[in-house]
């Protein structure tokens, strides 16, 4: 009789060199992700030229509020938090610091635009700033999407257990269904327009997007009123229109 030994290798422990931002920039281009960092790029450029014609500015105390107020808000409160969150996020201080001042003066900028346009857009579009509490099912299968509508209309069954069972959307399959409150603007305008006359509790759709078909049902509505989150919300929209207009008006030569 043969005896047989297995050896059993232990795995080879291959020593990597840090990345570099070279590598960063090509892991970029390959996974096709190069274009919307760029265009995040060109919008920070942009805001800063802007802002250096208009003579907007940040001051030293501005900043250091700034830069405290995030430190608060990640728990960053000792130097070897501070330190290991820098390395984890791959960036100096001195560009973390940078980045807290491009937000400020972002900011302004919102302002300074269109801080006088908010009443007037809030009472033209004021029903675009209505807010939902929304929940949602989404499948990409039209049968089986109708197949879910029929045991929620007719069979009683539960939104949440379905949602927990069949949603692709990882919120609404992690929350059961819940997908939080939002603006009726923040929303695709297919799933605005099919809630937008909708009942509290009631299930609407089969609604088709690119994502696949939704089922969704409208738990809470509520009151229209220009708050300060609306008014971000209408800001932030007014904003967003703006740079999209900037960028096609200006495109950025590729070099």
């Amino acid at each position: 009789m043969t005896q047989t030994t297995e050896t059993l290798e232990k795995p080879v422990v291959v020593e990597t060199s840090p990345v570099t931002d070279a590598d960063i920039i090509a892991y970029l281009r390959r996974s096709r992700k190069f274009g919307e960092i760029a265009s995040l790029a060109e919008q920070d450029a942009l805001i800063l030229d802007v802002c250096e014609e208009l003579s907007i500015t940040v001051s030293d105390q501005e900043w250091q509020a700034a830069g405290d107020a995030f430190r608060l808000e990640h728990k960053l409160l000792g130097v070897t938090e501070t330190n290991t969150w820098f390395y984890e996020q791959k960036i100096t201080v001195e560009e973390w610091s940078e980045g807290i001042k491009v937000e400020l003066l972002t900011k302004k900028l919102k302002e300074h635009l269109f801080g006088g346009s908010v009443d007037s857009d809030y009472i033209s579009n004021r029903e675009n700033y209505r807010r939902v509490a929304l929940s949602q099912i989404l499948v990409v299968d039209l049968a089986q999407a109708l197949k879910i509508v029929k045991a929620l209309r007719y069979d009683n069954a539960s939104f949440c257990a379905l949602a927990l069972e069949h949603s692709k959307g990882k919120q609404s399959q992690e929350n059961g269904g819940f997908v939080g409150i939002r603006f009726l603007v923040e929303l695709s305008q297919d799933i605005a327009k099919g809630i937008y006359d909708a009942k509290e509790g009631e299930v609407i759709g089969p609604i088709q997007t690119k994502l696949g078909y939704h089922i969704l049902r409208v738990e809470k509505w509520f009151p229209t009123e220009l708050s300060e989150s609306v008014r971000e919300a209408i800001l932030e929209s007014l904003f967003q229109n703006w740079l999209q207009e900037q960028s096609q008006t200006n495109p950025v030569e590729n070099s």
